[in-house]
């Protein structure tokens, strides 16, 4: 078997004609089909086992969100007691330093709905790397229902932070994380490319562009479930393409500068609080009200959690999900809602711990287009912006993209060994058509590193074929 058995065409050649007439340039599709077949055979087959466990992971860490809920259910619920009213926060974040002193407490996440718990976070010499010790309180009785390491904006505890880990970078540090971007890099050309090729093919009705056809177990019913399931599942093999690559660690750095270039950049609050009486010089310092410059707090001033929950809900912080950063050094308190979910609710406040005036706020609403499609593309990634129907269809649209893959071997398989599109299709090309078609190459593979390099590894392995192939074609001793 050659390299070139991964890219048979889906339908036989018609013979060459014996004419001495030379054949007519093919133009349009017909053109520019044989080498989108070649790259998506290519990339199929090299790339798809990254995108394989890239698949399998993903679904594992989708079905995570709503399986941290029972396995971890001590921890983040509480039975509701018949005059359910919650103590105050600072009695709750009390408990947690009781049960852990050596802990400094840097946020509290309070329960979003009865009978969840409130969670403390913790700087904690005990916590793994990168994460915060959460002390889980009963709201109602500051009963200590556990601690646990806690990860991220998300609050992702052990279980999803390992399948987490397992996603981006098979827990190989930033080595690992290569993996995960080259199969992002490639997902949005392998679902593209095999939607072209779908809607280009020849078929007698229209019903079989978007149902599978029946029939005995063949490569051609097989052909049918890879493209109607490919055609289903493009757009959201896209988007999972698009919004992986975002914090990607090479394409992620360009496109955040594009972003910041085209005005998209998130919004950022300012929370400081300098000394002589100058608040914070941020983008956003002092928004909606006038605010006068903000003296620091005299040092142990402070005027506690609960009253600055409620300077900011009288500020307009009032979905149920907030979480409470406490004041620094020269910073003050920051209340944020942490709603991602439809309706997004991320507006946020800072509020002086010496006398609970508002520093500064930032509404969602004010965030720049851009950054808005950004975040929710994220959470959607994340399977945190619609619940647990975001969830149900991520883990849908990994199983598509299994399936998808095994049955792309399995039609290698079944026509193996077999005649490959030529080699030198781009020559075919008219150049009206392949100047731009290498131009936008060139920048995707640029903005893309990862694409482009393995795309140069992949032509360089495809001109190695080929030489050894021509070299054999010419000694005939060294034929087979």
């Amino acid at each position: 078997m050659t390299i070139d058995d991964l890219a048979r065409p889906d339908t036989p050649e018609a013979p060459e004609s014996r004419s001495s007439e030379p054949a007519a340039r093919p133009r349009g599709w017909a053109a520019l089909r044989p080498l989108v077949l070649r790259l998506h055979f290519f990339a199929g087959v090299l790339v798809a086992p990254f995108l394989l466990v890239a698949a399998l992971s993903g679904v594992l860490y989708a079905l995570s969100v709503p399986a941290e809920k029972l396995v971890y259910a001590h921890e983040l619920e509480v039975p509701v007691p018949a005059d359910a009213t919650p103590l105050p926060l600072s009695r709750q974040v009390e408990a947690a330093r009781a049960a852990n002193p050596d802990g400094t407490v840097t946020a509290v996440w309070p329960g979003a709905e009865p009978g969840a718990t409130t969670r403390v976070l913790m700087d904690d010499p005990e916590a793994p790397e990168g994460t915060s010790m959460g002390v889980f309180v009963d709201p109602y009785t500051a009963e200590i229902r556990g601690q646990l390491p806690s990860y991220g904006s998300s609050g992702a505890l052990p279980l999803r932070t390992w399948i987490s880990g397992l996603h981006v970078d098979l827990h190989l540090g930033e080595l690992g994380r290569n993996y995960s971007e080259l199969a992002a890099s490639w997902l949005w050309v392998v679902a593209l490319g095999g939607l072209l090729l779908w809607l280009g093919r020849r078929r007698k009705n229209r019903r079989a562009l978007f149902v599978p056809e029946r029939g005995p177990k063949s490569r051609r019913r097989t052909l049918s479930w890879h493209g109607t399931v490919g055609l289903w599942s493009a757009a959201g093999l896209v988007a999972l393409s698009a919004t992986g690559l975002t914090w990607s660690r090479y394409a992620g750095e360009n496109i955040g500068s594009v972003q910041d270039r085209i005005g998209g950049a998130t919004p950022a609050l300012s929370a400081a609080v300098t000394p002589g009486g100058a608040a914070g010089g941020g983008e956003h310092a002092g928004h909606g009200a006038g605010h006068q410059p903000a003296p620091a707090a005299p040092k142990g001033t402070d005027i506690g959690i609960d009253k600055a929950v409620a300077a900011a809900r009288a500020a307009g912080v009032d979905s149920p999900r907030i979480s409470v950063v406490l004041p620094a050094e020269d910073t003050g308190y920051v209340v944020k809602e942490t709603d991602t979910q439809f309706p997004v609710e991320l507006d946020s406040v800072a509020v002086n711990p010496a006398d609970g005036t508002v520093l500064d706020e930032l509404r969602f609403a004010d965030y720049p287009l851009l950054a808005k499609l950004t975040r929710i593309g994220i959470d959607a990634h994340m399977g945190v912006f619609l619940g647990l129907f975001n969830q149900l269809a991520l883990a849908a649209l990994g199983l598509a993209l299994v399936l998808l893959i095994l049955w792309g071997y399995r039609m290698w398989w079944l026509r193996r060994p077999g005649r490959p599109v030529a080699r030198g299709a781009w020559r075919k090309v008219p150049p009206t058509m392949l100047l731009p078609l290498l131009a936008a190459v060139a920048l995707v593979a640029w903005f893309v590193p990862l694409l482009g390099l393995s795309l140069l590894l992949f032509l360089a392995v495809d001109a190695a074929a080929g030489l050894v192939a021509r070299l054999r074609n010419r000694n005939p001793a060294t034929r087979p």
